[in-house]
């Protein structure tokens, strides 16, 4: 490869990476620590059950998710569109959180607010399928790991900014641009200051990052039927092909839901669990992008040297510790959210950069845009799991103990499934072999 060459790869590479950083205002404003919080505190009445509800956005946009997800992947290797349909799944990321600011608080708006919410998980887990997809196109065998765990933490630094932009430059102010802060102003502004982030932080992916070349050989576009006819001939393929593989999207269907519910959940825990107001869940959650940022490059370099089953299955040992810490311990009060809180974020970011690596390693080539639509369905499709098992702990908890709040028991439902995951993923082999597409 000539000087120019290796430049032009590293640029893509970057802007690759860059991505993580420029989407990251949906899952840490929108998904986490701000939009859901001002849904169920400041938008949603006491009656709304709004925890609950969110759970249910959540799962329904998980079921529409699993529809879609593998027709996705195979279009887009197919046509030669994975870039393409990246960057049109970030656009309308856009403009649903430019629509977020219209939601104001009051309760006649939360059913829109939980539409938003759930429309924002499809369209944001629509787009990771491509951009996963892409990983293995900008990197090389030596460096995957250590890619994919910086862009990671990439995302996480991102986060760090975002919230402490988020905090002190709108939220704590008196006044919002000289306007008073009043009618959630001040929470609702954030929603477009990340939809400008966004836009203006994917244009290197636009501009540096090549599009793969098609594979129907000028065949047209097939139907959705047709799509999913050949789809089920691939899934038989693939497990032919790369059984082992095909066990890992199964395995890890089980414990990625579980981290998809620390995520989901884990500011309302902290809201309603342990009294936190939205300044100090904002405040935590700059905190906890910092430790996962770190535990996510530490991740990435483990992960090229004792490989990415090793570091998935150490990361959900510590989940599943310190979120049984977290349990125990809440009697002691709003330490135990900051250290059990703080250790859990620890170990997501390993725990998610490491699986997409995983993945990428032993997918046949041609067949990346394929298979991370099954890897984003079969995580998606189990995706009630979380919510279900979140929301029949709490009842069960306070059913037990008659409490009035009993929403930390949430957090024995997501433990269990993190521990079925890992039991699961021990049967995986840690290097499996697999073949080309022919």
């Amino acid at each position: 490869m000539t000087s120019n060459g290796a430049s032009t790869k590293k640029r893509g590479t970057f802007s690759w990476a860059l991505w993580d950083w420029a989407e990251q205002p949906y899952p840490t404003i929108m998904q986490t620590f701000i939009f859901p919080v001002y849904l169920a505190g400041a938008v949603a009445t006491a009656g709304d059950n709004a925890d609950t509800k969110l759970g249910w956005a959540t799962t329904i946009a998980g079921i529409l998710l699993a529809l879609i997800a593998p027709v996705l992947g195979r279009r887009s290797d197919e046509s030669g569109k994975r870039k393409f349909w990246l960057m049109v799944n970030t656009y309308v990321l856009v403009v649903i959180m430019v629509a977020s600011f219209f939601i104001e608080p009051k309760p006649e708006y939360f059913v829109m607010g939980l539409v938003l919410y759930g429309l924002g998980s499809v369209v944001q887990e629509s787009a990771f399928i491509n951009y996963y997809a892409m990983l293995k196109s900008v990197t090389t065998e030596k460096n995957i790991g250590r890619v994919s765990g910086y862009a990671w933490a990439l995302g996480y630094a991102g986060g760090i900014i975002l919230l402490c932009v988020s905090l002190f430059g709108f939220i704590l102010p008196e006044t919002v641009f000289g306007a008073p802060s009043e009618n959630g102003m001040s929470v609702r502004i954030v929603f477009l200051f990340s939809a400008a982030w966004t836009l203006i932080f994917s244009i290197p992916m636009l501009l540096n990052v090549p599009e793969i070349a098609r594979k129907d050989g000028g065949r047209g576009r097939e139907s959705i039927v047709q799509s999913y006819q050949a789809l089920w001939g691939q899934l038989k393929s693939l497990r032919a092909q790369a059984p082992e593989t095909f066990k890992f999207l199964i395995s890890s269907a089980i414990y990625r839901d579980g981290l998809a519910g620390v995520f989901t959940f884990g500011a309302v825990l902290g809201s309603l669990a342990f009294g936190f107001s939205q300044t100090q869940i904002i405040l935590f959650g700059i905190a906890a992008n910092i430790v996962a940022g770190i535990g996510a490059a530490v991740g990435g370099r483990l992960d090229d040297i004792i490989g990415s089953r090793s570091v998935i299955i150490g990361s959900l040992v510590g989940l599943i510790i310190a979120g049984s810490g977290v349990f125990i311990f809440a009697g002691q009060g709003v330490i135990t959210y900051w250290i059990g809180g703080l250790l859990l974020c620890l170990f997501v970011g390993p725990a998610q950069a490491s699986s997409r690596t995983f993945v990428s390693r032993f997918t046949p080539h041609g067949r990346e845009g394929e298979v991370f639509g099954l890897y984003q369905t079969t995580g998606r499709a189990v995706s009630f799991l979380s919510g279900a098992f979140w929301s029949i702990s709490i009842a069960i908890g306070g059913a037990l103990t008659g409490a009035e709040n009993a929403t930390i028991y949430g957090v024995l439902g997501l433990m269990v499934i993190l521990i079925v995951g890992l039991f699961l993923l021990l049967r995986v082999h840690p290097r499996p072999q697999v073949l080309d597409a022919k």
